[in-house]
């Protein structure tokens, strides 16, 4: 498997336990929040997205370490966790004080868009308990040392959260990788999380740190750039005319940055409108590139937690195959079928995926 080493399944109980913030998803379906009379509830979280994929998608064992607040929207999400299969064994439960003046469960409000109406994304996720987490709070010497788990998956998101994460985060990954855990890391800038404390250059000051502890980074073209500070020659401003070429250069400028990166992968996506997009996506390991096979053109029904499907899709074909080429096709294929559903988590099974990364079509099955 080249330079990236993962522990036998047999050696552990967990194939990957996802760290990060779960928050109930309210969608207007094809409407807007703004003028919603009614929400479909979902959950959803950018690390823990990629945990469900894994589990349900790829029949992997996967675990969520996160914190609720204990009331009964706490319990709706962590009934949603059990429904997909995710084991809730590392949950958190933090006391309720009636209000939410202390720590409360985050929403967030999505709308999916429609042609020249792009997505839009509402967080309502202050003071919330995975928000409050601190270092000390989990044992991980004995999640990883004694429980035993072969892939730690967490992000830029939980990051981003609290001035208590980004440590807790360090913590945790510095734990796995003394445990022979490998470490994945997805970028997943939002501005709008680090709006008001400190924008871009805190999200670098933050992500540059952790970066030094990652194994398998992850993110989009935006992401290595506003995450890493590594500019891509000759983007637009909207990455809507990317040069691959440059990009990868850029790449190759990251991994000698940091060469403690065993390997890295990134969507590649043009919007040419909020249900059309170009996607594809390229990774990187062992000094070559492995580009995926492209979906231009692809039809979307709601494009959030994509991402999050083509970074489950490429753990997955590096834990089974250890074949870069086949992680970057498993990935991209993943992450092209989730869109194609409502909510943030993948809704195809292997077969499926299987089946459109080797080409197959839409020919109705019955």
């Amino acid at each position: 498997m080249g330079t990236l080493k993962i522990k036998p399944a047999t050696a552990c109980q967990y194939d990957l336990l996802a760290f990060g913030e779960i928050m109930l998803r309210l969608d207007p379906g094809a409407g807007r929040i703004r003028t919603a009379r009614e929400f479909k509830v979902w959950e959803g979280g950018g690390e823990y997205n990629v945990a469900r994929g894994l589990r349900r998608c790829f029949g992997l064992r996967t675990a969520i370490a996160t914190a609720f607040a204990d009331n009964d929207v706490g319990r709706l999400l962590e009934d949603f966790v059990l429904q997909g299969g995710v084991s809730p064994e590392f949950i958190q439960w933090r006391p309720f004080d009636g209000v939410g003046r202390v720590t409360r469960n985050g929403l967030n409000f999505t709308e999916r868009g429609f042609g020249v109406r792009g997505a839009v994304g509402v967080s309502d996720r202050g003071q919330t308990a995975a928000s409050q987490l601190k270092v000390g709070d989990f044992d991980w010497d004995h999640i990883f040392g004694q429980r035993g788990v072969r892939w730690l998956h967490t992000g830029g998101i939980f990051a981003a959260l609290s001035d208590s994460t980004p440590q807790l985060v360090i913590e945790a990954v510095t734990a796995a990788r003394k445990h022979g855990t490998v470490v994945s890391y997805d970028l997943n800038y939002r501005p709008s999380l680090w709006k008001s404390i400190g924008g871009p250059k805190r999200a670098q000051e933050v992500n540059r740190e952790i970066a030094r502890h990652v194994d398998v980074m992850i993110g989009n073209e935006e992401d290595f750039t506003a995450c890493l500070g590594f500019p891509i020659e000759g983007a637009d401003e909207n990455l809507q005319h990317l040069d691959v070429s440059a990009f990868k250069r850029m790449i190759a400028t990251a991994v000698k940055a940091y060469p403690n990166f065993k390997a890295t992968a990134t969507t590649l996506r043009a919007a040419k409108t909020a249900t059309i997009n170009d996607w594809a996506a390229v990774a990187w390991m062992d000094g070559k590139f492995y580009d995926s096979r492209a979906y231009p053109n692809l039809e979307i029904l709601d494009r959030v937690g994509g991402g999050d499907s083509f970074a489950s899709g490429f753990i997955y074909g590096l834990m089974t195959t250890g074949d870069p080429q086949q992680a970057v096709d498993y990935g991209a294929a993943h992450g092209a079928l989730a869109m194609t559903t409502p909510g943030d988590t993948s809704m195809a099974d292997q077969a499926e995926v299987e089946k459109l990364l080797r080409g197959g079509g839409a020919r109705v099955q019955r």
